[in-house]
């Protein structure tokens, strides 16, 4: 590994962005990426080699590290590789769905009594019957979603699930059961939005229960490694946390300024799942939400020079509304205190590793990468490095329309096919 690709920051006004060079080791992985990621479909979702060459990175100035965290740990592809690596996790994510995945992936299980869960659930589905008219008194959006038919069958495979006893087992199988919610539904295949596919096939939820919890026991059987790691994923958001554990490398990719909801995303697992009876609730809180920003209120002076110039130009255009603007602000001062809380949760020579892209709203250019990196700065990171990769087999389309709208359309504005990787070291570099 090369440091050549990376600019070291420290004037934030020396550097143009978008000169940063592109560095093909953040391209692409050295081996094949674990089948247990696949478990389950998520969005944007992080790529592991990205995990594993930050820890090389991390190797490169200490020889000991102890504690890999990510604060935004989504589906739990830092935790599974630290895992993998014998090296303790900490992660928590603001999203439920997302922390259920991250759990079933790094748990260890033992493939007899996965089987065993696997043999009692089939033969509690084959004894419950649902009431025909539990669909009519089923939540108005899973009626939308479901047909009556998919809905029952559905139901009945929950309700076996329900029965079984409170383990991680359980846990895996509600993963599973989660994983194929959007297969079986009206939802169109691989939207990352929730709109309606009127020509798609009926699945039956059965087979595909079947197939999926199939699939998961093949993945331990065949990579599963036990080892004494100690992996801990919480559900809540990272900046209502009012202590957390010493760690010795971040990593992490940030959301970014949302044009769309995640909670949106996650409706059907988030309604079948009982984590809340409207799955817009799980908006609020969320680090870039539009959700509630009408009424936000925040002081000019808080935010760093980036986001200060950002927001000023949002303000000024005429055709941003303002919950945009606030939500865009809101987002800049949640990183700033992010950046604050990595620094005073790594050890002395611990570092941190972030993913982060730029986007455009209404043809004005919201750095993401330059704002994150002024926060580190300001945070009192000793250095920053920047580089920069290219996005390959990203489920966001990397095309925009004329109003800032994702599009399909290659003639259109090319936005998404970069992002940035910065490196924060809290202490000086040196071997430790």
């Amino acid at each position: 590994m090369s440091d050549n690709f990376f600019t070291s920051i420290s004037d934030m006004d020396s550097v143009n962005f978008a000169d940063i060079e592109v560095d093909p080791y953040w391209n692409v992985g050295d081996s094949k990426e674990s089948k247990m990621h696949s478990i389950h479909a998520y969005p944007a979702k992080f790529p592991a080699f990205i995990a594993d060459k930050s820890i090389d990175y991390y190797f490169k100035y200490n020889k000991k590290l102890t504690c890999v965290s990510d604060i935004f740990c989504g589906c739990g592809t830092v935790a599974l590789v630290a895992r993998k690596h014998n090296i303790d996790f900490w992660g928590c994510d603001i999203n439920p769905v997302a922390t259920l995945i991250a759990k079933t992936k790094s748990n260890n299980y033992s493939i007899k009594t996965l089987k065993s869960y696997y043999r009692k659930l089939l033969q509690q589905i084959n004894e419950i019957t649902i009431n025909e008219k539990s669909y009519e008194d089923a939540n108005e959006r899973l009626r939308y979603w479901f047909s009556k038919e998919q809905y029952l069958e559905l139901n009945r495979i929950k309700e076996a699930i329900d029965h079984l006893s409170k383990s991680k087992y359980q846990d895996a199988f509600l993963c599973i059961f989660s994983s194929i919610l959007k297969p079986t539904s009206r939802w169109l295949t691989k939207s990352i939005k929730p709109q309606v596919d009127p020509y798609k096939k009926t699945i039956n939820p059965m087979k595909a229960f079947c197939a999926a919890a199939e699939k998961f026991i093949r993945i331990i059987e065949q990579e599963q490694t036990p080892n004494d790691a100690k992996i801990s994923i919480y559900n809540y958001n990272f900046l209502s946390k009012k202590t957390y554990p010493e760690v010795d490398l971040i990593i992490t990719s940030p959301p970014y300024v949302t044009s769309y909801e995640y909670a949106d995303l996650h409706q059907l697992s988030t309604l079948w799942l009982g984590y809340v009876d409207d799955y817009k609730e799980l908006r609020k809180g969320t680090i870039g939400s539009v959700y509630n920003s009408e009424t936000y209120y925040f002081e000019i002076m808080n935010l760093n020079s980036t986001a200060k110039r950002i927001v000023e130009q949002l303000c000024k255009n005429r055709n941003v509304g303002k919950a945009k603007a606030k939500s865009v602000a809101r987002y800049f001062i949640d990183m700033q205190n992010s950046a604050e809380r990595c620094y005073k949760m790594l050890s002395p020579h611990g570092i941190a590793c972030f993913v982060i892209g730029d986007t455009e709203y209404k043809n004005i250019r919201i750095e993401n990468a330059k704002h994150l990196v002024e926060s580190l700065l300001s945070s009192g990171f000793a250095k920053v490095k920047v580089s920069k990769r290219i996005i390959s087999n990203k489920t966001l389309s990397p095309y925009r329309d004329v109003n800032g709208k994702f599009s399909s359309d290659a003639t259109k504005r090319k936005v998404y096919h970069e992002e940035y990787v910065v490196i924060a070291h809290k202490g000086t570099e040196g071997k430790t």
